[in-house]
Protein backbone atom coordinates (compact mmCIF):
# COMPACT_ATOMS: atom_id res chain seq x y z
CA UNK A 1 0.00 0.00 0.00
CA UNK A 2 1.01 3.36 -1.02
CA UNK A 3 2.28 5.54 2.04
CA UNK A 4 0.60 8.93 1.57
CA UNK A 5 -1.21 8.07 4.30
CA UNK A 6 1.79 9.25 6.44
CA UNK A 7 1.46 13.02 5.31
CA UNK A 8 -0.57 15.16 6.72
CA UNK A 9 -4.60 14.46 5.19
CA UNK A 10 -5.68 16.46 2.99
CA UNK A 11 -9.21 17.78 3.71
CA UNK A 12 -11.38 17.90 0.18
CA UNK A 13 -11.81 14.90 -1.91
CA UNK A 14 -9.72 17.09 -4.76
CA UNK A 15 -7.09 17.22 -2.76
CA UNK A 16 -7.19 13.95 -1.14
CA UNK A 17 -7.22 12.00 -4.80
CA UNK A 18 -4.49 14.65 -5.66
CA UNK A 19 -2.11 13.31 -2.75
CA UNK A 20 -2.95 9.69 -3.91
CA UNK A 21 -2.34 9.74 -7.19
CA UNK A 22 0.96 11.10 -7.04
CA UNK A 23 2.00 8.76 -4.48
CA UNK A 24 0.88 6.13 -6.49
CA UNK A 25 2.42 7.37 -9.49
CA UNK A 26 6.05 7.54 -7.30
CA UNK A 27 5.18 3.99 -6.57
CA UNK A 28 4.69 2.19 -9.45
CA UNK A 29 7.31 4.10 -11.07
CA UNK A 30 9.81 2.42 -8.49
CA UNK A 31 8.43 -1.21 -9.03
CA UNK A 32 8.84 -0.42 -12.91
CA UNK A 33 12.45 0.63 -12.55
CA UNK A 34 13.21 -2.00 -9.96
CA UNK A 35 11.83 -4.86 -12.05
CA UNK A 36 13.87 -3.76 -15.57
CA UNK A 37 16.83 -5.46 -16.19
CA UNK A 38 19.10 -3.67 -17.63
CA UNK A 39 18.20 -0.98 -15.05
CA UNK A 40 16.15 1.56 -16.57
CA UNK A 41 14.92 5.33 -15.44
CA UNK A 42 11.94 7.31 -16.33
CA UNK A 43 12.03 10.50 -17.87
CA UNK A 44 10.10 12.83 -15.26
CA UNK A 45 7.95 15.73 -17.36
CA UNK A 46 5.95 18.43 -15.69
CA UNK A 47 3.58 19.88 -17.90
CA UNK A 48 0.93 22.50 -17.66
CA UNK A 49 -3.26 23.30 -19.57
CA UNK A 50 -3.69 26.74 -20.21
CA UNK A 51 -7.07 26.68 -19.44
CA UNK A 52 -6.36 25.11 -16.09
CA UNK A 53 -4.64 22.93 -13.88
CA UNK A 54 -1.59 19.96 -15.52
CA UNK A 55 -0.08 17.07 -14.92
CA UNK A 56 3.43 15.01 -14.77
CA UNK A 57 4.18 12.26 -16.95
CA UNK A 58 6.75 9.55 -16.44
CA UNK A 59 7.85 7.76 -19.44
CA UNK A 60 10.34 5.14 -20.36
CA UNK A 61 10.89 3.87 -24.15
CA UNK A 62 13.71 1.54 -25.59
CA UNK A 63 14.38 0.09 -28.86
CA UNK A 64 16.79 -2.70 -27.82
CA UNK A 65 16.44 -6.23 -27.81
CA UNK A 66 17.27 -6.98 -24.24
CA UNK A 67 14.87 -3.95 -22.71
CA UNK A 68 12.31 -5.22 -20.36
CA UNK A 69 9.71 -2.33 -21.76
CA UNK A 70 9.56 -1.23 -25.29
CA UNK A 71 7.45 1.35 -23.74
CA UNK A 72 5.40 2.14 -20.15
CA UNK A 73 4.40 5.52 -18.62
CA UNK A 74 2.78 6.26 -15.80
CA UNK A 75 1.21 9.82 -15.89
CA UNK A 76 -0.86 11.82 -13.15
CA UNK A 77 -3.83 14.77 -14.37
CA UNK A 78 -5.48 17.60 -12.02
CA UNK A 79 -7.36 19.52 -14.20
CA UNK A 80 -10.17 22.22 -13.78
CA UNK A 81 -11.98 24.40 -15.71
CA UNK A 82 -15.93 25.70 -16.94
CA UNK A 83 -18.13 23.39 -18.28
CA UNK A 84 -21.17 24.74 -20.46
CA UNK A 85 -24.06 24.06 -19.69
CA UNK A 86 -24.45 21.60 -22.94
CA UNK A 87 -21.96 19.49 -21.34
CA UNK A 88 -23.78 19.73 -17.78
CA UNK A 89 -27.17 18.69 -19.53
CA UNK A 90 -25.45 15.87 -21.00
CA UNK A 91 -23.78 14.41 -17.96
CA UNK A 92 -27.23 14.92 -15.57
CA UNK A 93 -28.45 12.09 -17.69
CA UNK A 94 -26.40 9.95 -15.01
CA UNK A 95 -25.99 12.59 -12.10
CA UNK A 96 -29.18 13.72 -11.24
CA UNK A 97 -27.80 15.72 -8.93
CA UNK A 98 -26.83 18.12 -11.96
CA UNK A 99 -29.17 21.29 -12.67
CA UNK A 100 -30.37 20.29 -16.33
CA UNK A 101 -32.12 23.59 -16.50
CA UNK A 102 -28.79 25.96 -15.62
CA UNK A 103 -28.02 28.73 -17.98
CA UNK A 104 -24.58 28.87 -16.63
CA UNK A 105 -20.92 27.62 -16.96
CA UNK A 106 -20.25 25.49 -13.97
CA UNK A 107 -16.29 24.79 -12.48
CA UNK A 108 -15.29 21.58 -12.19
CA UNK A 109 -12.23 19.39 -11.37
CA UNK A 110 -10.98 15.74 -12.27
CA UNK A 111 -7.46 14.24 -11.17
CA UNK A 112 -6.63 10.72 -12.12
CA UNK A 113 -3.79 8.17 -12.95
CA UNK A 114 -3.22 6.54 -16.10
CA UNK A 115 -0.59 3.95 -16.49
CA UNK A 116 0.47 1.48 -19.56
CA UNK A 117 3.14 -1.12 -19.63
CA UNK A 118 4.17 -2.74 -23.18
CA UNK A 119 7.40 -5.10 -22.70
CA UNK A 120 10.00 -6.39 -24.91
CA UNK A 121 9.71 -10.26 -24.53
CA UNK A 122 6.17 -11.58 -26.04
CA UNK A 123 5.74 -13.89 -23.05
CA UNK A 124 5.03 -10.95 -21.29
CA UNK A 125 1.82 -9.20 -21.39
CA UNK A 126 0.99 -5.47 -21.90
CA UNK A 127 -0.94 -4.19 -18.81
CA UNK A 128 -3.25 -0.37 -18.36
CA UNK A 129 -4.97 1.31 -15.60
CA UNK A 130 -6.88 4.38 -15.01
CA UNK A 131 -8.82 5.65 -11.58
CA UNK A 132 -10.12 9.28 -11.94
CA UNK A 133 -12.10 11.63 -9.95
CA UNK A 134 -14.44 13.95 -11.24
CA UNK A 135 -16.52 16.88 -9.64
CA UNK A 136 -18.72 19.99 -10.17
CA UNK A 137 -19.04 22.92 -8.44
CA UNK A 138 -21.76 25.19 -8.20
CA UNK A 139 -19.91 28.47 -8.26
CA UNK A 140 -16.45 29.85 -8.41
CA UNK A 141 -16.80 31.56 -4.95
CA UNK A 142 -14.46 30.34 -2.14
CA UNK A 143 -17.70 28.61 -0.17
CA UNK A 144 -18.84 26.75 -3.61
CA UNK A 145 -20.23 23.78 -2.95
CA UNK A 146 -19.76 20.51 -4.87
CA UNK A 147 -23.04 19.49 -7.00
CA UNK A 148 -21.94 16.53 -8.53
CA UNK A 149 -18.97 13.81 -7.98
CA UNK A 150 -18.02 10.46 -9.12
CA UNK A 151 -15.47 7.89 -9.58
CA UNK A 152 -14.44 5.64 -12.34
CA UNK A 153 -11.72 3.47 -13.42
CA UNK A 154 -10.54 0.41 -15.38
CA UNK A 155 -7.62 -2.29 -15.19
CA UNK A 156 -6.73 -4.78 -18.32
CA UNK A 157 -4.31 -6.94 -19.18
CA UNK A 158 -3.44 -7.85 -22.84
CA UNK A 159 -1.59 -10.85 -23.58
CA UNK A 160 0.28 -11.79 -26.50
CA UNK A 161 0.62 -15.35 -25.75
CA UNK A 162 -1.66 -16.94 -22.92
CA UNK A 163 -0.88 -18.21 -19.52
CA UNK A 164 -3.65 -19.27 -18.01
CA UNK A 165 -2.07 -18.87 -14.45
CA UNK A 166 -1.53 -15.29 -15.20
CA UNK A 167 -4.91 -14.38 -16.03
CA UNK A 168 -6.22 -16.66 -13.03
CA UNK A 169 -3.70 -14.38 -10.96
CA UNK A 170 -4.42 -11.15 -12.21
CA UNK A 171 -8.58 -11.51 -12.29
CA UNK A 172 -7.97 -13.44 -8.91
CA UNK A 173 -6.40 -10.05 -7.66
CA UNK A 174 -8.95 -7.85 -8.61
CA UNK A 175 -11.58 -9.95 -7.44
CA UNK A 176 -9.95 -10.09 -3.76
CA UNK A 177 -10.32 -6.30 -3.73
CA UNK A 178 -13.94 -5.37 -5.29
CA UNK A 179 -15.12 -8.97 -2.77
CA UNK A 180 -13.81 -6.95 0.35
CA UNK A 181 -16.32 -4.27 -0.64
CA UNK A 182 -19.59 -5.95 -2.14
CA UNK A 183 -19.89 -9.07 -3.81
CA UNK A 184 -21.72 -8.04 -6.82
CA UNK A 185 -18.74 -5.82 -8.24
CA UNK A 186 -16.79 -8.00 -9.82
CA UNK A 187 -18.91 -9.78 -11.95
CA UNK A 188 -20.48 -6.54 -13.19
CA UNK A 189 -17.27 -4.94 -13.78
CA UNK A 190 -15.57 -7.62 -15.11
CA UNK A 191 -18.73 -7.53 -17.36
CA UNK A 192 -18.06 -4.29 -18.33
CA UNK A 193 -14.50 -4.31 -18.87
CA UNK A 194 -14.91 -6.96 -21.74
CA UNK A 195 -17.30 -4.65 -23.02
CA UNK A 196 -15.81 -2.46 -23.19
CA UNK A 197 -12.36 -3.63 -25.12
CA UNK A 198 -14.16 -5.46 -27.94
CA UNK A 199 -13.23 -4.63 -31.37
CA UNK A 200 -15.88 -4.68 -33.43
CA UNK A 201 -14.29 -4.51 -37.04
CA UNK A 202 -12.25 -7.42 -36.16
CA UNK A 203 -14.97 -9.53 -34.03
CA UNK A 204 -12.25 -9.64 -31.19
CA UNK A 205 -11.38 -8.09 -27.84
CA UNK A 206 -8.11 -6.95 -27.10
CA UNK A 207 -6.95 -8.48 -24.17
CA UNK A 208 -8.77 -10.73 -21.01
CA UNK A 209 -9.92 -8.06 -19.32
CA UNK A 210 -10.29 -6.99 -15.94
CA UNK A 211 -12.65 -4.53 -13.97
CA UNK A 212 -14.14 -1.49 -15.29
CA UNK A 213 -16.98 1.09 -13.70
CA UNK A 214 -17.95 4.11 -14.08
CA UNK A 215 -20.06 7.11 -12.55
CA UNK A 216 -19.81 5.59 -9.59
CA UNK A 217 -21.36 7.40 -6.53
CA UNK A 218 -24.41 7.37 -4.07
CA UNK A 219 -26.69 7.47 -6.79
CA UNK A 220 -28.17 4.59 -8.91
CA UNK A 221 -25.32 2.86 -11.20
CA UNK A 222 -25.73 1.88 -14.80
CA UNK A 223 -23.11 -0.82 -14.56
CA UNK A 224 -23.89 -2.39 -11.88
CA UNK A 225 -28.30 -2.13 -12.64
CA UNK A 226 -30.27 -4.64 -10.92
CA UNK A 227 -27.82 -5.16 -8.31
CA UNK A 228 -26.68 -1.79 -7.02
CA UNK A 229 -29.47 -2.31 -4.39
CA UNK A 230 -26.59 -5.02 -2.69
CA UNK A 231 -23.37 -3.84 -0.48
CA UNK A 232 -21.09 -1.91 -2.43
CA UNK A 233 -19.38 1.59 -1.07
CA UNK A 234 -21.70 4.39 -1.46
CA UNK A 235 -20.24 7.58 -0.07
CA UNK A 236 -17.28 9.61 -1.23
CA UNK A 237 -15.09 8.04 1.42
CA UNK A 238 -16.14 4.79 1.31
CA UNK A 239 -15.64 4.69 -2.74
CA UNK A 240 -12.07 6.44 -2.71
CA UNK A 241 -11.19 3.93 -0.44
CA UNK A 242 -12.08 1.64 -2.81
CA UNK A 243 -10.47 3.13 -5.64
CA UNK A 244 -7.28 3.98 -3.20
CA UNK A 245 -7.67 -0.63 -2.84
CA UNK A 246 -7.60 -1.10 -6.61
CA UNK A 247 -4.75 0.94 -7.28
CA UNK A 248 -2.87 -0.75 -4.66
CA UNK A 249 -2.98 -3.45 -6.21
CA UNK A 250 -1.53 -2.55 -9.65
CA UNK A 251 1.69 -4.04 -8.48
CA UNK A 252 0.24 -7.07 -7.01
CA UNK A 253 -1.59 -8.05 -9.96
CA UNK A 254 1.17 -7.40 -12.52
CA UNK A 255 4.91 -7.71 -11.55
CA UNK A 256 4.99 -10.94 -10.35
CA UNK A 257 3.39 -11.63 -13.97
CA UNK A 258 6.36 -9.49 -15.67
CA UNK A 259 8.61 -10.72 -13.45
CA UNK A 260 8.13 -14.85 -14.81
CA UNK A 261 7.44 -13.95 -18.18
CA UNK A 262 10.53 -11.04 -19.29
CA UNK A 263 13.02 -13.59 -19.05
CA UNK A 264 11.33 -16.12 -20.72
CA UNK A 265 12.95 -17.27 -24.13
CA UNK A 266 11.09 -16.13 -27.59
CA UNK A 267 11.94 -16.15 -31.43
CA UNK A 268 10.98 -14.38 -34.06
CA UNK A 269 7.33 -15.97 -35.14
CA UNK A 270 6.56 -14.42 -31.48
CA UNK A 271 7.95 -11.27 -32.07
CA UNK A 272 5.96 -11.22 -34.94
CA UNK A 273 2.76 -11.99 -33.62
CA UNK A 274 3.38 -9.90 -30.69
CA UNK A 275 3.25 -7.31 -32.53
CA UNK A 276 0.79 -7.99 -34.88
CA UNK A 277 -1.32 -8.15 -31.39
CA UNK A 278 0.05 -4.91 -31.14
CA UNK A 279 -1.88 -3.60 -34.26
CA UNK A 280 -4.95 -4.59 -32.79
CA UNK A 281 -4.46 -2.41 -29.83
CA UNK A 282 -3.40 0.36 -31.68
CA UNK A 283 -6.97 -0.17 -33.93
CA UNK A 284 -8.94 -0.10 -30.42
CA UNK A 285 -7.45 3.22 -29.24
CA UNK A 286 -7.79 5.07 -32.57
CA UNK A 287 -10.94 3.81 -33.54
CA UNK A 288 -13.08 2.52 -30.38
CA UNK A 289 -11.51 4.30 -27.13
CA UNK A 290 -14.06 6.85 -26.27
CA UNK A 291 -11.65 8.13 -23.86
CA UNK A 292 -9.28 9.14 -26.52
CA UNK A 293 -11.47 10.77 -28.79
CA UNK A 294 -12.34 12.59 -25.47
CA UNK A 295 -9.03 13.91 -25.30
CA UNK A 296 -7.95 14.78 -28.27
CA UNK A 297 -10.95 17.10 -28.20
CA UNK A 298 -10.57 18.64 -25.36
CA UNK A 299 -9.10 21.77 -25.28
CA UNK A 300 -5.60 22.85 -24.69
CA UNK A 301 -5.36 18.97 -24.65
CA UNK A 302 -1.51 17.32 -24.11
CA UNK A 303 -1.63 15.00 -27.07
CA UNK A 304 1.48 13.41 -26.23
CA UNK A 305 -0.42 12.29 -22.63
CA UNK A 306 -3.41 11.38 -25.02
CA UNK A 307 -1.31 9.05 -26.99
CA UNK A 308 0.79 7.39 -24.49
CA UNK A 309 -0.79 4.28 -24.22
CA UNK A 310 0.42 3.45 -28.15
CA UNK A 311 2.83 0.67 -28.90
CA UNK A 312 6.09 1.93 -30.08
CA UNK A 313 5.92 -0.48 -32.92
CA UNK A 314 3.20 -2.74 -34.22
CA UNK A 315 2.39 -4.46 -37.23
CA UNK A 316 -0.44 -5.27 -39.96
CA UNK A 317 -0.40 -8.13 -42.30
CA UNK A 318 -2.78 -8.74 -45.41
CA UNK A 319 -4.63 -12.20 -44.09
CA UNK A 320 -2.24 -13.28 -42.08
CA UNK A 321 -2.49 -16.77 -41.33
CA UNK A 322 -0.85 -17.03 -37.91
CA UNK A 323 -3.59 -17.82 -36.07
CA UNK A 324 -5.53 -19.78 -38.34
CA UNK A 325 -3.59 -23.52 -36.80
CA UNK A 326 -6.34 -23.58 -33.61
CA UNK A 327 -4.25 -26.11 -31.87
CA UNK A 328 -1.17 -23.44 -32.04
CA UNK A 329 -0.51 -21.00 -29.35
CA UNK A 330 -1.11 -17.94 -31.15
CA UNK A 331 -4.43 -19.99 -32.22
CA UNK A 332 -5.15 -20.66 -28.66
CA UNK A 333 -4.71 -16.67 -27.99
CA UNK A 334 -7.24 -16.02 -30.58
CA UNK A 335 -9.85 -18.55 -29.28
CA UNK A 336 -9.83 -16.25 -25.77
CA UNK A 337 -9.75 -13.42 -27.76
CA UNK A 338 -12.86 -14.18 -29.86
CA UNK A 339 -14.99 -15.41 -26.74
CA UNK A 340 -14.51 -14.27 -23.08
CA UNK A 341 -14.28 -16.69 -20.64
CA UNK A 342 -13.88 -16.59 -16.61
CA UNK A 343 -11.06 -16.97 -14.76
CA UNK A 344 -12.02 -17.58 -11.96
Amino acid sequence: MSNFESSPIPTTMRQRMIAYITQLQHDIVSALEDASVPPCQFKHDAWSRPQGGGGISCTYASSADDATYEKAGVNISMIHGTLPPAAIKQMSSEHSSLDTNTMAALPFFTGGISLIVHPRNPNAPSAHANYRYFEVMDSTEKDAKVVGWWFGGITDLTPSYLFEEDAKEFHGTLKGVCDAYGTALYPKFKQSCDDHFFIPHRGEYRGIGGIRFDDLNDEMNTILGPVDGEARPRTADDIFTFVRALGDAFTSSYMGILNRRKIMPSDERMRRWQLLRRGRYVEFNLVCERGIKFGLAAPGVNVENVLMGMPETARWEYMSDMFEENDSAEGKMMEVLKSPKSWI
